[in-house]
C-alpha cells in the first residue's frame, strides 16, 4: 500500500481514538456510559442501529454471498428490514415506556421485571456470551480486510491492530462514543461506496457488458437459493430485533417512543434495499474480477481456491488508485468498528450489570462500577480477539452468535411482553434448553435434517419446553387449589 493511503488510514484510526477520549472526559455516570443519558434523536439512533446491525461483518459477508450466489444474497438483509419494522411497530412502544419507568440499562432487566432474578441472570449470560462471539466476528472481518489491503500484514497482526483500536475507544467513550462514531462511520461508508467503490469497480471490470457475460444467469435471479437457506436467515436474523442487547440499549437511549420507532424505520430502509444490493453487487463484481484473472498477481488466479469473503477486499485493493484506497479502506473499517464497538459494549454491560452487580450487589458502588466497567470492557475485548484468532469465517461466526441468543431468549421474551405470562420456571428451562440445544448442535452435529439451521431446532425445543413446564405448573396450581 502506498504511504499516502497508509497515512489516510492512520489518521482515521487516530480520529476514532480521539472521539473515544472526548467522551471519556465527559461521561459522569454509568447512565452516561451505557445508555447515553436517554436523550438521543432518531437519526443518530437510526444510523447507529443500521451501522451496528449491518456493519463490516455483514458488509464482508454480503460480498461473499454476492460472490457465491449473486442477487439472491440480498434476501439475508430483507429479513433485517422485516425485523426492524416489526419490532418498531410492536416491541418499542412496550419496552420504551417500561424502560423509562424502571430506568433499565440492559435487555436482561426486562426478564428480571417479568420473571425474576434467576431468569435475568441466565439471560445476561446468554446475551453476554453471544455478543462476545459477535464482537469476534467483526474483528475477524477487519483482519481479513486489512490483510488483503496490506501485503506485508498477516492475519494475526491485522487482528491485533483491529482489536486494539476498537477496544480502546470503546473502553474510553462508552455508548455515546459508540453512537456518535456510528453515525459518522455509516455516512463515511455509504459515501465511499456510492461515489468511489461502486463506480470504480463497475468501470474496472468493463461495465454491464462484461458483468452480464462473465456471471452465470442464476446470479441475476432472486431464486438462486434454497428454501432452507431463506428459512435459516429468517429464524436467525429477524428475531434478533426482539432480543438484541445492542438494540435495547438504543431504545433506552432514545428520547421518546416516537423517536425510537422512526429510528427503526430509518434503519430498516438502509438495510434493504440500500445496503443489501450494494453489498451483493460489489460481491458480484469481485467474482467477475476473479473470473477475468484480475487477482492473479495477488496469488489468486482464475480457477484457484479462494475464500469468497476475500473477494471484496481483494477487489478494493486491485481497483483503487493511490489516495482513494486509504479512503475506501477507512470506510469499510468504519463499518466494522461500528458493529464491534456496539457488541463489545453490549457484552460488557451484560457481564457487569446483569451478572457481577447482581451476584455481588453490595461490593460494587456506582463510582467503582464506572472503573470496573471499563476494565471489564478491556478484558472482554482481549478475549474476543483470542476467539477470532481461532476462527476463519466471518458470516458463520456472526450467525452462530445470533442463533445462540435467539434460541435462548426469543420464546420467553415473546411470552412475557406479548402474552403477559410471568412463569420464571418455564422461562429458565426454556432459555437453557433452547440455547443449549443450538450450541450443542453447532458444535457436535455435522449435518442436520433437511439442511436446516441449528437455531430452528433450538427455538422449537425452547418453545416446547416453555409450553410443557408452564402447563404442568398450571395443572399443579389448579390441583392444589381444589384441595
Amino acid at each position: 500500500m502506498n504511504w499516502i493511503d497508509l497515512m489516510v488510514f492512520i489518521l482515521y484510526m487516530a480520529g476514532m481514538l480521539g472521539i473515544g477520549y472526548y467522551f471519556h472526559v465527559r461521561n459522569n455516570s454509568v447512565d452516561d456510559y451505557y445508555v447515553g443519558g436517554r436523550g438521543m434523536g432518531r437519526w443518530h439512533i437510526g444510523l447507529s442501529v443500521v451501522a451496528t446491525d449491518v456493519g463490516g461483518g455483514f458488509s464482508i459477508g454480503l460480498g461473499g454471498l454476492g460472490f457465491l450466489i449473486g442477487l439472491s444474497g440480498s434476501w439475508m438483509l430483507f429479513t433485517g428490514l422485516m425485523g426492524a419494522w416489526l419490532s418498531g411497530v410492536f416491541l418499542i412502544p412496550r419496552i420504551k415506556r417500561l424502560s423509562d419507568k424502571k430506568q433499565f440499562f440492559t435487555f436482561p432487566e426486562v426478564f428480571g421485571h417479568f420473571y425474576g432474578a434467576k431468569a435475568a441472570l441466565i439471560a445476561g449470560i446468554i446475551s453476554g456470551v453471544g455478543y462476545l462471539g459477535f464482537t469476534s466476528s467483526q474483528l475477524l472481518a477487519g483482519a481479513k480486510l486489512a490483510s488483503a489491503a496490506f501485503v506485508e500484514l498477516n492475519m494475526t497482526f491485522a487482528l491485533i491492530i483491529m482489536g486494539f483500536v476498537a477496544v480502546v475507544y470503546t473502553v474510553l467513550g462508552g455508548i455515546k462514543a459508540v453512537i456518535y462514531t456510528d453515525t459518522v462511520q455509516w455516512i463515511f461508508l455509504m459515501t465511499g461506496l456510492i461515489f468511489l467503490g461502486i463506480p470504480l469497480a463497475w468501470v474496472s471490470v468493463g461495465g454491464w457488458e462484461a458483468i452480464s457475460a462473465s456471471l452465470p444467469q442464476e446470479y441475476f435471479s432472486f431464486a438462486n437459493l434454497s428454501w432452507q437457506q431463506f428459512l435459516n436467515w429468517m429464524v436467525t436474523i429477524l428475531p434478533i430485533w426482539f432480543v438484541g442487547m445492542t438494540l435495547y440499549q438504543r431504545i433506552y437511549a432514545s428520547r421518546s417512543v416516537s423517536e425510537a420507532r422512526k429510528a427503526w424505520f430509518i434503519a430498516g430502509v438502509f438495510e434493504w434495499p440500500i445496503m443489501a444490493f450494494m453489498g451483493v453487487g460489489l460481491g458480484m463484481i469481485s467474482r467477475v474480477a476473479y473470473s477475468n484473472g484480475m487477482f492473479s498477481d495477488l496469488g489468486f488466479p482464475s480457477g484457484s481456491s479462494m475464500d469468497a469473503e476475500m473477494g471484496l477486499p481483494l477487489l478494493l485493493r486491485t481497483i483503487m488508485p493511490i489516495g482513494l484506497m486509504g479512503l475506501i479502506l477507512s470506510a469499510y473499517f468504519s463499518a466494522i468498528l461500528s458493529t464491534a464497538d456496539s457488541c463489545l459494549m453490549a457484552s460488557s454491560s451484560n457481564f457487569m450489570h446483569d451478572i457481577i452487580q447482581k451476584i455481588f450487589p453490595k461490593a460494587v458502588n456506582e463510582k467503582m462500577a464506572m472503573s470496573l466497567s471499563k476494565l471489564l470492557t478491556l478484558l472482554l475485548g482481549i478475549i474476543s480477539v483470542l476467539i477470532a484468532l481461532k476462527l476463519t469465517e466471518v458470516l458463520s461466526l456472526m450467525l452462530y452468535s445470533y442463533a445462540f441468543m435467539v434460541s435462548g431468549l426469543l420464546v420467553p421474551l415473546l411470552a412475557a411482553v406479548f402474552a403477559g405470562i410471568k412463569d420464571e420456571k418455564a422461562a429458565v428451562v426454556s432459555m437453557v434448553a433452547g440455547g443449549g440445544t443450538t450450541i450443542s448442535l453447532i458444535i457436535f452435529a455435522k449435518q442436520l435434517p433437511l439442511g436446516l439451521d441449528a437455531n430452528v431446532f433450538g427455538i422449537s425445543v425452547s418453545l416446547l419446553s416453555f409450553i410443557i413446564i408452564h402447563s404442568l405448573l398450571k395443572k399443579t396450581e389448579h390441583g392444589n387449589s381444589n384441595l
